[in-house]
């Protein structure tokens, strides 16, 4: 300012410099940028080597939704004949996406809401006690701000049926819309974008009333009230560092934390509305609906899950049979009545609504209730009794000579035999050769006398084929020649029956003992 000052008294870029005491080039440098519009002292843009390329920069950034990476990009500017530096291109590309989120950042309205309309809820990871992590059930009122939060064992629907039950109850009705995450328990699939609700849930919603929606997938944002809850009970309800709380000994005395939780944020003066929450629940209750007296899924019994391979059920100490449709599905199991009149009860919440699909006496442990009708027909397996079942071409080939070939697989088998599939390709080969009832006692041969080992079968099959066709000599029978066909040389021919022994060649009568013609 000085520089400026003694320029405007002098005119001068000389004068001023020997007033001020600098040279007269900043003088001039300053009173050019003064007249250019610029900020004193600022230098004057220069041209960069990437200016050239920006428009595709911010291209290849837009089409991207700001997540290219600067290496990406400038392989992309190499390709177009850029010679700057990889650092060059990684300074455009920050100030394209910082230029990019400023244009789509997302911008969040004021909800107005109003009285006894809307009830989200949440679930939070809970402490461990005895072993397993519980879970933080957490609903809030988006008008009041009335918070509930109730411990439960797991999520299933049973249990969220149940929390849902008793916050109904604790806020003294039921709103108009329940908004929620996409948890199974509420949504199974979602088609073209839309989600499909659980029938259980459809049939929870019409007994009380209220109409159960979900939030945008992967959008907590749209629940935000159930998410900052869930934060809050969390930091002061899990026992941490930050916190000094001790760990709990029991569900009940989690139980009796989350009360008092709720006493406190309740009554507390919200920083948004500058009112109790309690208070503003009592105007709200005015809106709310009332609920059933009978709850919804609590007096079915507890949860379980049947097994995919064992239609059984486990209930306290005990274990009871369900029909085996019902396998993999969920059922609610109690007890009924007292003494000897007490039974167990087994329901199943299908499509239809509840259905009583199995009732038993009180099982012992170790002593299973089992109805054989809930069992379908099926044989018995007998461990060593395999079931012989061709599952190639080769082997229904071989299975298909006959039995002697099923009663050496199984020997063969049994006695470890190598190269098993080799010699049934061998076994078929020869059954074309000598014939297929030939080769099928030759293997039941082979298998009830142990022959597995290579060459074998033919052995087996060259033996029986010398033993059909050989002649053996003995004290009433000779492999020589005879001699009696030469008497018959010149006699004229006369024509007989000629007997069966002699057309074996056997003559009894000979004097020499010698087989005739």
């Amino acid at each position: 300012m000085e520089i400026l000052e003694a320029y405007d008294l002098t005119g001068s870029y000389r004068g001023a410099a020997d007033l001020v005491g600098c040279s007269h080039h900043t003088v001039a440098a300053h009173v050019t940028a003064r007249e250019a519009g610029r900020p004193t002292g600022a230098s004057a843009p220069r041209v960069k080597v990437i200016d050239g390329f920006l428009p595709k920069v911010e291209e290849l950034v837009d089409r991207s939704q700001g997540k290219v990476r600067a290496d990406k990009v400038h392989e992309v500017l190499a390709a177009m004949e850029f010679d700057g530096s990889e650092r060059t291109v990684r300074r455009a590309v920050a100030d394209a996406k910082t230029a990019f989120r400023a244009g789509n950042r997302r911008v969040h309205r004021p909800w107005v809401t109003e009285p006894g309309l809307w009830l989200q809820y949440d679930f939070g990871d809970g402490p461990v006690i005895d072993g397993v992590k519980v879970v933080l059930f957490v609903a809030w009122l988006a008008f009041s701000r009335f918070r509930v939060v109730i411990p439960i064992r797991d999520k299933t629907i049973p249990s969220v049926f149940a929390a849902l039950d008793r916050t109904f109850r604790v806020i003294g009705g039921a709103p108009t819309y329940v908004l929620t995450d996409n948890e199974k328990t509420v949504t199974v699939a979602h088609v073209a974008g839309v989600p499909v609700r659980n029938a259980q849930t459809v049939s929870f919603a019409r007994h009380y009333g209220v109409s159960v929606l979900t939030c945008q997938p992967a959008d907590p944002a749209s629940k935000g009230g159930a998410e900052a809850s869930v934060k809050l009970a969390k930091a002061d309800l899990v026992p941490t560092a930050t916190n000094l709380r001790d760990a709990y000994v029991s569900f009940a005395e989690l139980e009796a934390a989350c009360e008092a939780f709720m006493g406190e944020v309740n009554a507390r003066k919200h920083r948004v509305t500058g009112r109790l929450p309690v208070e503003m629940l009592a105007e709200e209750q005015q809106r709310l609906h009332p609920i059933p007296q009978r709850s919804h899924t609590i007096a079915f019994g507890v949860s379980r899950r049947v097994p995919e391979n064992t239609p059984m059920v486990a209930f306290e100490n005990g274990q009871y049979s369900v029909p085996h449709r019902l396998m993999g599905a969920e059922v609610f199991v109690r007890a009924q009545g007292a003494a000897d009149a007490e039974r167990v009860v087994i329901i199943h919440h299908g499509i239809d609504g509840p259905v009583e699909v199995a009732r038993h006496e009180r099982a012992r442990p170790g002593s299973p209730r089992i109805h054989d009708e809930h069992f379908p027909a099926s044989t018995v397996k007998v461990p060593g009794e395999y079931a012989i079942k061709a599952r190639s071409d080769e082997e229904a080939q071989f299975l298909g000579i006959g039995h002697g070939a099923a009663a050496w697989l199984l020997e063969a088998a049994a006695a470890g035999t190598a190269r098993v599939n080799q010699k049934m390709r061998e076994a078929v080969a020869l059954a074309r050769i000598h014939g297929v009832e030939i080769v099928d006692e030759a293997l039941g041969t082979a298998a009830a006398y142990g022959r597995f080992g290579t060459g074998d079968l033919a052995s087996i099959l060259t033996t029986r084929a010398g033993a059909a066709s050989a002649r053996t000599a003995s004290e009433s029978r000779s492999l020589a020649q005879g001699t009696r066909g030469w008497a018959g040389m010149g006699q004229p021919r006369q024509h007989r029956v000629v007997p069966v022994d002699e057309i074996t060649g056997i003559d009894d009568q000979s004097e020499h003992g010698e087989v005739g013609a």
